[in-house]
Order: structure tokens, then C-alpha cells, then sequence
């Protein structure tokens, strides 16, 4: 609620150092308010726990530019950073680049290279905006003009045949295709957010090769995952904002920083920075999303997308190798165990050995809140002794074992909570509420009792001052 981290709780990076880790991060940091380069940095990455850090410390902006890069605790542009200057900057080649040079120069220094460490590469893609480089996007010319319908029932079907869900879960309500105006364009969304996301894949997997080529895979934990379903937010899609070749900004050289992020108002080189059907996704000059449409293909066959507490918001991939640690026979399972971000924590401070502080820096540090997910690596059962309980913009839920509660926030609307059965009924189409009211009640005042003790505030928060959140 403070819009930064606070010094209540330890960072990952925090809680290895302790254990000897050298900790290094490439990506979207996205943990403060604090966007100043002249003012507060104590919730930038350098200043907790990260001994090297390239990215930026908004949460999303322009793959040809991004707002508030950095390196180290410095501002810089794609033009004026000595340290890397591709023939032609992107910024997610620009993340997955720095993460290998930090794997790199850590094999190769003296001091550092019998420590072991941390890399968090956090990725800004396939966050809006819908950038990618057209020989990328040619790729999937083609690939998306059936419409939402089809794909969906496709990637249903998949899904299901290779055991990631359950065949008595039915599909959620799609979006309409037939009587959707702009298809053309819509189509072409689709076709960048496929190129973003190969480009991504693709660098994760050179950062892969680059550990196998240090000797380091085989003992190195990797875990990828997202952290929301796909994103239904309209960036970019509801005014055309069109201007002729001969409006021209001044250009921001070498050094000029944007100042406006979501959308920026120009390129680099001075050209205004288009949205709405008529733009046809892609260039450093376009800033449009991919919408609901393709956000609900993209979370195939659940309901909702980001910011609501159905799975189509909050389920997400979550995949791990570490052939040492890791029990052979385990390889390629998929395992329906539920887990939350919460988990990352103990799961990390459980495999380096490290001690989580009960104090740091002076202050008294909250206990963690998840379990370790090292015994579902060696095939055991997770046990798990609480419910885990969350809210996101008014938005709650609390799931414990098969059972799950979710309440959305609706503007002066009374709060209706809805119940589900999710072994039977993932997709959540049948809510079980007014037919088991003593269990909906019972996990109401569970769910109450979590946010009691973390401090989950009212929503929207009265009279909200970050500085003054409890």
C-alpha cells in the first residue's frame, strides 16, 4: 500500500547474502514509487541486497526505450550506456544479455567465483506495449486469423492431452469474434505478443546454454514463472492518436530521458508515439495492448485476468530444473500441488542453506509466510498447515487444500463472496456458495483473520497517503 518495499521484510537477495551469495538482477524491478534519480533509492535494487543491477524500476514502458533504465543505481539511455550498445537495442535481448554477462564475470572473478550466487531476470515482456522487431512478428504472419474461438478450443484440447488440466473442467465464456471491428489489427497484436514472447524464450534459453557452458547447470536451481495471468488492461486501444510524418518532437539525444512513461509522448529520434486501431502494433512509435480478447485466449480455459482473484489472474507457469537436486524419477512430471509467491522464499533459503534473519539492518523482520517446495522436488506430498490468503485492488480470495473463496471489488456494490471446488471445478462455473453456506462462512472468517494479522487495508484506502499506511 506504500507503493515501495518496506524494511519490515527482507529481500531474496538480502536473505542469501547472509549465506555468501554474490546477488545480481536484470529486468523490471518494480517495488517502489520512488522514480527520482536525484531522490529516494533506499527501495532500489542495489539497496537491497543486489550487488549488480541493470533494468528499469518501473513496472512496464517501451522496448525501444525504456523509461527509468538503469545500471547500478545510475538513470541511462540504450545510447549512452558504455557498458552495452547492440547493433540495435530491444529491451528484452538488453535483459537476457546483461543476465549472461553477470554469470560471465562472476565465473571469472577471483574474488566471486567460489561464492555461489543469485540471478533474478525479471522480464517486462509480453507486458504491454506490443513491441517486437518485424522479422520476429513475420514469423506468426498468418498464425492468429481464426480468431479467438478456435485458438482457444485448440489450446483447450492440448492442454488437456498433455495432462496441465483436467478434462472435467469445462472452458470459460470466450469474447466475441464475429462482431469485433478491427480483426486486422487485432490480429497483428496477437502476432507481436507471439514474437515477444519467442524472443524472450529464446534468451532464457542462452542464459541456459551460458551456465552449462560455466559447468554450473547441473547444481544451478532455475525456476520460471509469471507473476498474473494474461493482462486485459486497454493501454493504447480506445483513442486513435494519429499524427502526420511532419509532427516531429525534439529529439531526445544521446542523453535525454523520457519524463512521460505510459504511453511516452515521442521516439528517440522525435516521432510521436501512436495508439488506437488505426496503429498497427510493432514499431518504437506504437504503444498499444493485446486486450481481452487475447488475454482470455492466453488463460485458456480459466476465467479472469489480472487483478482478479479467479485462476485466469492469479494461475500462472511455474517450472523448475535442477538435475541435482531434483530425484530423476521426477523429470518432466507436472505436479498439481498448490503453491503461491509466498513459497519462493522458504523454498530459496532452504536450498542455499541460508538462515532467514529474525532481524536486519536494525529492524525487526516479519517470519515467513509460505513452506519450502523442496519436498515436492523429491516427489513428496506438500504439507501445507495454513490457507493462503490474498487481495489485490479490493479483490480477495483465500484457497485452503481443495477449497477455494474469492470476493470482487465492485464500486459501491455490497461484497459477495463465491465458493469453489477446485479439483472438480478449476474453471470456477459453478460457485457452491448459497449450497454450502457453513463452509463459505468458516473460510470468510479464516480469510478475515489472515488479513487481519498481515494488515490488508480497506479498498479503496480512505483518505490514502502512502507515507502514513500502517
Amino acid at each position: 500500500y506504500r507503493g515501495s518495499i518496506n524494511k519490515r521484510c527482507v529481500t531474496l537477495a538480502e536473505a542469501l547474502k547472509g549465506a555468501g551469495y554474490k546477488n545480481y538482477m536484470s529486468g523490471k524491478w518494480h517495488l517502489t514509487r520512488h522514480k527520482n534519480p536525484n531522490g529516494d533509492r533506499s527501495a532500489w535494487p542495489m539497496q537491497r541486497g543486489f550487488d549488480r543491477f541493470y533494468g528499469t524500476i518501473t513496472g512496464a514502458g517501451s522496448f525501444y526505450d525504456p523509461a527509468t533504465l538503469c545500471r547500478g543505481n545510475t538513470y541511462i539511455t540504450p545510447e549512452n550506456d558504455p557498458g552495452y550498445q547492440p547493433e540495435s537495442f530491444y529491451y528484452t535481448d538488453a535483459i537476457n544479455d546483461n543476465a549472461i554477462r553477470f554469470i560471465g564475470d562472476h565465473c571469472g572473478d577471483n574474488e566471486a567465483s567460489d561464492k555461489p550466487f543469485f540471478l533474478y531476470v525479471s522480464h517486462t515482456s509480453a507486458h504491454w506495449p506490443m513491441h517486437a522487431p518485424e522479422a520476429d512478428i513475420e514469423k506468426y504472419k498468418g498464425t492468429y486469423d481464426e480468431g479467438y474461438p478456435s485458438i482457444r478450443q485448440a489450446r483447450y484440447k492440448k492442454a488437456i492431452e498433455m495432462g496441465v488440466i483436467d478434462k472435467k473442467w469445462a472452458m470459460s465464456k470466450g469474447l466475441d469474434w464475429e462482431g469485433f471491428e478491427h480483426k486486422a489489427w487485432d490480429i497483428r497484436c496477437m502476432e507481436v505478443y507471439a514474437a515477444m514472447t519467442e524472443i524472450m524464450d529464446r534468451g532464457i534459453g542462452r542464459i541456459v546454454n551460458e551456465l552449462k557452458k560455466q559447468k554450473l547447470f547441473d547444481n544451478t536451481l532455475v525456476i520460471y514463472l509469471q507473476d498474473n495471468g494474461g493482462c486485459a488492461e486497454g493501454y493504447g486501444r480506445a483513442n486513435n492518436s494519429q499524427k502526420k510524418d511532419q509532427f516531429k518532437f525534439k529529439p531526445l539525444g544521446k542523453d535525454g530521458l523520457q519524463t512521460k512513461i505510459w504511453p511516452p509522448m515521442q521516439t528517440r529520434d522525435g516521432r510521436f508515439v501512436r495508439t488506437g486501431p488505426e496503429t498497427m502494433p510493432g514499431g518504437d512509435d506504437t504503444f498499444v495492448a493485446y486486450g481481452p480478447g487475447w488475454a482470455n485466449t492466453s488463460n485458456t480455459p480459466f476465467r479472469g485476468y489480472k487483478h482478479d482473484p479467479y485462476e485466469g489472474g492469479i494461475g500462472t507457469p511455474f517450472i523448475v530444473s535442477w538435475p541435482r537436486g531434483i530425484d530423476s524419477d521426477q523429470n518432466g512430471k507436472i505436479i498439481h500441488d498448490v503453491s503461491h509467491l509466498i513459497d519462493l522464499m522458504p523454498t530459496f533459503v532452504e536450498a542455499a542453506g541460508a538462515t532467514y534473519p529474525k532481524n536486519y539492518n536494525g529492524n525487526e523482520i516479519q517470519p515467513m509466510e509460505g513452506v519450502s517446495l523442496i519436498p515436492t522436488l523429491a516427489g513428496k506430498t506438500l504439507s501445507r498447515q495454513s490457507p493462503i490468503g490474498f487481495e489485490h485492488h479490493g479483490n480477495l480470495g483465500l484457497r485452503d487444500g481443495k477449497w477455494k473463496i474469492l470476493s470482487m471489488y465492485r464500486r459501491n456494490q455490497p461484497r459477495k463472496w463465491e465458493l469453489y471446488d477446485m479439483e472438480e471445478d478449476r474453471t470456477e462455473l459453478n460457485d457452491l456458495a448459497k449450497k454450502m453456506p457453513d463452509k463459505l462462512n468458516s473460510m470468510v472468517a479464516a480469510w478475515q483473520l489472515w488479513a487481519d494479522r498481515v494488515g490488508v487495508q480497506p479498498w479503496p484506502i480512505p483518505n490514502y497517503n502512502p507515507e502514513k499506511v500502517k
